[in-house]
């Protein structure tokens, strides 16, 4: 990790954690010596960041001078609220915690009425069934499907047949039950639906098909509406 790396993860955590934050704490979460806090603690005073506090009692984010004001209407902030706490609840847990980590940036950049909305918001998400967790590191899925490189899996379909398929990942839903890989299967040569919770054994291939994912991701997207649409007329 980059020195400029560690400075952008050390303002996150001071962000998001209940607020003071010691040193021990910091240096736990980045997997970094407690003077290697201390150093950067200073270097992002010196870039502007108001840091409250002091070695021993724990540090407080006053001012990010990284981010610059942000401006939303109340309406706004509750759309946002929402949206980002059902990504909490429906995704993956790295996207879980990026859904997270945004919200506490937003709350630390609006007025403190607005924050107050924030905390305290009228509108929140609940599943009482969540989507089963997915069986490979979505993270790295999401990674290849901006890439755009050819992905290897081994896929548990409904019947309980396992097959090894290789595919050109174009993209993911979330869908009530569950979440699923739009993608085109090199085995069946057609277009493919997955569900994460089936995957294993997931690795990246030096394969690219750019720049034909977004063009292939909308007639995807086209072919399961013409078919829900079908289903519905008979």
């Amino acid at each position: 990790m980059s020195r400029t790396e560690r400075l952008f993860q050390l303002m996150t955590v001071l962000r998001s954690a209940e607020p003071p934050v010691t040193a021990d704490v910091l240096g736990q979460e980045l997997d970094i010596s407690i003077r290697t806090v201390y150093r950067d603690i200073d270097a992002l005073r010196g870039l502007g960041a108001v840091i409250d506090g002091e070695a021993g009692f724990g540090y407080t984010l006053v001012e990010d001078a990284s981010l610059p004001p942000l401006a939303f209407e109340d309406d706004e902030l509750e759309a946002l609220v929402l949206g980002l706490r059902e990504v909490s609840v429906i995704a993956d847990p790295a996207l879980a915690k990026a859904a997270r980590s945004a919200l506490a940036k937003i709350t630390s950049r609006v007025p403190q009425r607005q924050a107050h909305r924030l905390e305290h918001a009228v509108l929140d998400a609940r599943r009482y069934v969540r989507p089963p967790p997915p069986g490979i590191d979505a993270a790295t899925l999401r990674a290849a499907t901006w890439a755009e490189q050819a992905v290897a899996f081994s896929y548990l379909d409904a019947k309980g047949d396992k097959t090894r398929r290789t595919v050109w990942p174009l993209g993911i839903v979330y869908l009530e039950a569950s979440n699923v890989l739009l993608a085109w299967c090199l085995l069946r040569q057609d277009y493919r639906s997955f569900r994460l919770d089936r995957m294993s054994d997931l690795s990246v291939l030096e394969d690219s098909f750019r720049p034909r994912r977004v063009s292939m991701l909308r007639e995807h997207i086209a072919r399961l509406r013409q078919t829900a649409s079908d289903h519905v007329s008979t």
